[in-house]
């Protein structure tokens, strides 16, 4: 089977405020002065027709890969093909094949009414209705869809997987790589997902068969009282990772935890009362895409 994209340990460092003449000294590094990597050796390989999802945080390294592969920036070392040209090299011939961002007709997108503004007069989530339309426009083989849905109203966004959705299926041959953040997108959308953090590709499967890795432990979600102090949560023996999320107009916190068993929530429960604060509720629930993710690197999406 033909792949639409593919890459061969593909770095990208981006040089930085250091001056080439001296070596970086290490507080630079560690202030993010010096040299960044935010791509270090990425190889995926994506066939013809499929929805293929890059799932991460914010800084982790989507955005780069996106431009790398529409032949808007150069990689530092490794290889990359679209459509089987080599982006270095071949770079007409891939944009004559590509889409970037997304989009569908104005009509879809409710944009008719605002067919004559100027882009200007638009407001944030009409600019990336307008973004959907142009990707579209010239009916693309393989489609870039750059966190698509960012900024949108829940509705606006749910027009918008639909439409891509319905596009893919109905349009045999052609391909998606969508990058975002929002683990539920991932989920519905696409049939397989790379999860990407700090450069590297951690894993990649189907929605399915990575929630499937985290079975193995036991998710705990809880919504307290705000919480001064997290820290102590990873000394608790049985806890294997945790994140928190502070909700500040409830005055709340969100957690969840991925526990080797349900030994640890006693004491979890015991170090949250002696802050004072309450426990509103605490549920188990079936791994997510985002427990997968906490399981691996110790923090969530946000």
């Amino acid at each position: 089977m033909p792949y639409a994209v593919e890459t061969r340990d593909l770095t990208r460092i981006f040089a930085g405020k250091r001056h080439w003449l001296r070596k970086p000294d290490p507080e630079e590094v560690e202030r993010g002065v010096g040299p960044t990597t935010a791509l270090g050796g990425v190889t995926v390989q994506i066939p013809e027709g499929e929805l293929f999802g890059l799932l991460g945080p914010n800084g982790a390294g989507k955005t780069t890969l996106i431009k790398i592969l529409c032949t808007l920036l150069l990689p530092t070392s490794g290889e990359a093909f679209v459509a089987g040209h080599d982006v270095t090299k071949d770079v007409f011939p891939i944009r004559q094949r590509i889409g970037m961002v997304s989009g569908g007709e104005t009509k879809v997108f409710g944009l008719w009414d605002r067919r004559d503004a100027k882009v200007r007069t638009l407001s944030t989530g009409q600019r990336q209705k307008m973004n959907m339309v142009r990707g579209f426009a010239t009916d693309p083989d393989i489609l870039f869809l750059d966190e698509p849905t960012l900024g949108l109203d829940v509705n606006a966004a749910r027009i918008i997987r639909d439409y891509v959705m319905k596009w893919l299926k109905e349009n045999k041959g052609k391909t998606v790589l969508l990058t975002t953040h929002y683990m539920a997108e991932a989920d519905e959308m696409c049939d397989r997902i790379a999860i990407i953090d700090n450069g590297k590709i951690l894993a990649c499967d189907t929605p399915e068969n990575l929630k499937r890795t985290a079975r193995m432990d036991t998710t705990f979600q809880l919504e307290v009282d705000a919480l001064r102090n997290t820290d102590g949560f990873t000394a608790i023996p049985g806890v294997k990772n945790f994140s928190s999320k502070n909700d500040i107009g409830k005055n709340m916190t969100h957690l969840t935890f991925i526990l080797d068993g349900e030994a640890p929530v006693a004491d979890i429960l015991s170090r949250i009362m002696s802050q004072g604060s309450k426990v509103h509720s605490l549920q188990k629930s079936e791994p997510t895409l985002e427990d997968v993710f906490i399981r691996m690197v110790g923090r969530g999406f946000e």
